[in-house]
């Protein structure tokens, strides 16, 4: 039985919990007998012998999980095969000493949290140590499987380079811009009112969001990058004109994130109107350049409680069957 404990409770790790209640039979024929033992997040946690059905109701009918244990706490003496990591995404060191921790007991972790930008070779070569996996489809792109195409069926391939759209909250307001001719502002405050942008949507239009995901990527295709390194430019100077100026030269703008041995950045920049990364709404795409195969085009729902999840237990069935 593969023993499970999920460490960050908010939307996407009771997405997770909801499709292991969901695709329980399904997901056992795929991987065999599964046990989530403990979940943790800021307001508490719970362990032992307690069913996902009453976690949940637990934490929607008080907001927070009954023990006081931390979430270090059961990082560091639940039992548990598999850590499955979904605390907010922040680049410091909070989400990774829970992974740190995991990964020198020498049990995997599969994460949807973006700070492993802060050190992704050392969290895969500290994984290697102890005969253990990380896995992170779900850090970049949401649902779009792009890490595991480049990890394994491009695996021989070189990857000359990749450039993509990274942010579906910046894809959503251009394609609004581009069709609407209304102004980055309106939309903007229109996007927040329907929770597709944040309060405070400074990481997604600044195109910090993008850079953090494209040092993830860059670093899985051997291109070693910090944040730093990237160069950014976001979307919030980008006026209704600018597309009426494109789109008579048959383009339109899209924030595109670029690597390249030559290149790290990530910015606005003039695409062919009819290009597969013209897409249109909240959907991230990439385009990846090989030596081999050519030109690869992969796009998915960037985000979303259960786009998200569905890339988490991609991650699971991945690590049972790779094992």
């Amino acid at each position: 039985m593969i023993k499970i404990a999920i460490i960050g409770f908010g939307t996407v790790g009771q997405g997770v919990a909801e499709l292991l209640i969901s695709k329980r039979e399904e997901i056992k024929k795929k991987i065999g007998d599964f046990r989530v033992v403990a979940i943790a997040d800021l307001t508490g946690s719970i362990s032992g012998d307690f069913s996902l059905e009453e976690v949940l109701e637990i934490r929607k009918r008080t907001g927070r999980l009954p023990s006081e244990r931390s979430a270090m706490e059961i990082a560091e003496e639940a039992d548990y095969d598999v850590m499955i990591e979904v605390t907010t995404t922040r680049l410091d060191e909070e989400g990774i000493a829970y992974m740190k921790t995991a990964l020198k007991r020498g049990a995997s972790v599969i994460t949807s949290n973006k700070s492993i930008a802060v050190d992704l070779e050392g969290l895969l070569r500290l994984a290697e140590r102890n005969n253990a996996k990380l896995m992170y489809e779900a850090t970049v792109g949401g649902v779009m499987p792009i890490i595991r195409l480049l990890n394994s069926y491009l695996a021989l391939c070189e990857i000359l380079g990749v450039r993509g759209i990274l942010n579906g909250t910046c894809n959503y307001i251009l394609t609004r811009m581009e069709e609407e001719k209304l102004p980055y502002h309106q939309i903007l405050s229109e996007a927040q009112e329907m929770g597709i942008a944040e309060a405070n949507p400074k990481a997604d239009v600044e195109g910090i969001d993008a850079g953090i995901k494209l040092v993830i990527l860059a670093n899985t295709i051997g291109i070693p990058a910090k944040f730093k390194d990237v160069e950014i430019h976001g979307i919030t100077k980008i006026t209704p004109q600018a597309f009426s100026v494109a789109m008579l030269k048959g383009y339109t703008i899209r924030l595109i994130a670029e690597v390249s041995k030559k290149n790290l950045k990530v910015s606005p920049r003039l695409v062919p109107i009819n290009s597969p990364l013209a897409i249109k709404g909240t959907m991230n795409a990439a385009m990846i350049k090989t030596d081999t195969a050519g030109d690869i085009f992969v796009a998915g729902r960037g985000a979303g409680k259960f786009e998200t999840a569905t890339a988490i237990l991609s991650d699971l069935y991945e690590l049972v069957r790779t094992h």
